[in-house]
């Protein structure tokens, strides 16, 4: 057996494991799956479990354990920090740095992860090596890619100094060509405007980049003027007077509120002009610095093809105005692109020190196996579990399942779809998810609100038929895991009459024949399926475009607001439940809604689930 590497990323947000083999991703999990607390900072003793367990091998077994960032730099770097903006941080060194210095404390992460290991009883720990933070994000997006050599972009909010890196990998060599360092930081400058609009930082992202659209970008031209000052080639210096994170907790403060009207936005307080719009001006200054940046790695590299990771690298607005420029042939992003990434970026990188190839290049496929790389539940286990909770079901021949669920789809139901090995990373790719109509225009809203129990302004994604997508959007290149925006194809618009709406009102106009898709710029975020990278979904699909013509459904996550993605049977069939979902499609196994017993549990199950 080719040398067993096991990657680990803790203790901040998204905790993970991952297990690589000869070089190649054999398995990781987040740890918010095993444990439902949502971005869950805490070490990944279920995720190595499971990591292990794919293979049916000990610690004992692994060559070495690599963990993604550097704890003693980090710290350095926190205390740096703190001195130099000293008197003003002395709450925050009183907060932050005994919390470092405990026993169990961060500076110590190798060490706690050791013991960590070690009482898992899984055999003897191998050797733990520290990989730097950006090392283990540039790692995670060349080492797998399906090319050669690429240049290799990873932008976040920080690391242990640097917060933009940029590389050059040929083979199986990684190369540092420059550095952006902290305090300056596109990913902290989105985090503060997420922050100052009501949402949760390292969380709710995701949500000011849907909340774009809906406004104008009046305060980009302030935001250059004022808070960030963009070179030519994409290198940036930000005018701390408007940022707070140096001295505390917050991301803001005073400076910032006056500059841009008031106080924040309370969370879950009323969304107004002035989020929309603030919202739609970092976007565009985001996009703006990535696709610099972009053109600056073409000509530094004078490669044709990009690797992206990072937080920053989520943003699949940004990434889609890099493919459509045209800067890159090709654009290739870690589908766990943020911190849980780090761990498979960790593992590859010793893997490659020790000698393990890229068997992969030249297939025309990356090694991230559809970034299914989660846990499987076989059949005899979703059988156990349903017959011990006297679960009304139908087993179905693949087939026939298939049938009836497109069936059920083109009816209007929604459908909860529970099959083969969950996906790595923050995205349901058709192992994980909620899927529904996409040509039903009161779909989206009714996903948000009777099932993700969520703000009705947050699109949905389409799955697609990777041989149809040309005839839906205007995609330069597939997007298997759904981090590209690209436009619905002009064929598939309807044209839209003038209107005075603004805001969250733009979201009951109808636009294309995809509505439920298609959000208020015309946009999408699109997921390309082949029969090779997801043989069941793709499958699905293929039935649902025979039965209604379109090869295109809408899919999201399989969770409500502030819950992990569903791991198990269980929290399947909880999630279904709970939720308006009519049918859950299990493994062979389908599920109606109306022949279940109803369902209760004591307490407000909503009210235990952090917001998001």
């Amino acid at each position: 057996m080719s040398e067993l590497i096991l990657g680990i990323s803790a203790f901040y947000h998204d905790s993970a494991a991952a297990l690589v083999r000869g070089g190649v991703p054999v398995a990781a999990a987040q740890e918010e799956r095993f444990t439902r607390k949502r971005h869950d900072p805490s070490f990944p003793g279920q995720a190595v479990r499971h990591c292990l367990d794919t293979l049916g091998v000990s610690l004992a077994d692994v060559g070495a354990v690599a963990y993604y960032e550097d704890p003693r730099l980090k710290f350095r770097r926190v205390l740096a920090t703190l001195a130099g903006v000293a008197p003003a941080s002395f709450s925050a060194f009183a907060d932050t740095v005994p919390s470092w210095l405990r026993s169990d404390g961060k500076l110590r992460a190798v060490d706690v992860a050791r013991r960590e290991l070690g009482a898992l009883g899984l055999g003897v720990v191998p050797d733990i090596v520290v990989r730097r933070h950006h090392e283990s994000h540039g790692a995670s997006a060349f080492f797998p890619s399906p090319y050669r050599s690429a240049a290799v972009l990873c932008v976040d909010g920080v690391g242990e100094w640097a917060t933009t890196t940029l590389w050059h990998g040929r083979d199986t060599a990684l190369r540092p060509l420059a550095e952006i360092r902290f305090p300056h930081s596109l990913g902290l400058l989105y985090s503060a405007f997420t922050y100052f609009c009501g949402f949760k930082v390292d969380s709710g992202e995701y949500k000011l980049m849907g909340l774009a659209p809906y406004g104008k970008p009046r305060y980009a031209d302030l935001i250059r003027q004022r808070l960030i000052d963009i070179k030519p080639d994409g290198s940036f210096r930000m005018n701390m007077r408007y940022f707070a994170y140096l001295r505390g907790q917050v991301m803001t403060g005073r400076a910032f509120e006056k500059l841009f009207g008031g106080p924040r936005r309370t969370p879950e307080g009323p969304l107004t002009e002035r989020e929309f719009d603030l919202a739609a001006s970092v976007q565009q200054v985001t996009e703006e610095v990535m696709l610099r940046l972009a053109r600056t790695a073409r000509e530094r590299t004078g490669e044709r093809t990009l690797c992206l990771a990072g937080g920053v690298a989520l943003n699949c607005v940004a990434n889609g105005k890099i493919v459509e420029s045209g800067v890159f042939d090709e654009v290739w992003i870690q589908p766990a692109a943020g911190d849980a990434g780090g761990a498979l970026g960790a593992a590859l990188a010793v893997a490659m020190e020790r000698g393990a190839a890229r068997e992969h290049v030249g297939s025309g496929r990356d090694a991230m196996s559809g970034a299914l790389l989660g846990p499987e539940f076989s059949e005899a286990q979703i059988a156990e579990y349903l017959h011990s909770r006297g679960i009304a079901h139908r087993r179905l021949e693949r087939r026939d399942l298939v049938a009836a669920v497109a069936a059920a789809l083109a009816e209007g139901k929604v459908v909860g779809w529970f099959q083969d090995r969950m996906e790595f990373g923050p995205r349901a790719l058709g192992a994980r998810s909620i899927l529904g109509d996409p040509r039903e225009p009161g779909m989206q809203s009714a996903m948000n609100l009777k099932i993700k129990f969520r703000e009705s302004f947050r699109p949905f994604a389409p799955s697609v038929l990777a041989e149809d997508a040309k005839d839906y959007f205007d995609l330069r290149q597939n997007s298997p895991y759904m981090l590209i925006v690209a436009q619905v194809a002009a064929a598939q618009q309807i044209s839209v009459p003038e209107t005075d709406a603004t805001g969250i009102d733009l979201l009951h106009v109808r636009r294309s024949t995809i509505p439920a898709v298609t959000h208020v710029d015309g946009s999408a975020r699109v997921q390309t399926v082949t029969a090779a990278g997801n043989p069941a979904y793709h499958e699905l699909l293929t039935a649902f475009k025979a039965r209604t013509g379109c090869p295109v459904l809408v899919n999201t996550s399989f969770n409500v607001r502030g819950e992990p993605i569903v791991n198990s049977p269980h929290d399947a069939y909880t999630c279904f439940m709970r939720t308006e979902i009519e049918m859950l499609a299990m493994g062979n196994f389908l599920l109606d809604k109306s022949e279940q017993p109803p369902w209760s549990e004591e307490g407000d199950w909503r009210a235990e689930l952090p917001l998001d």
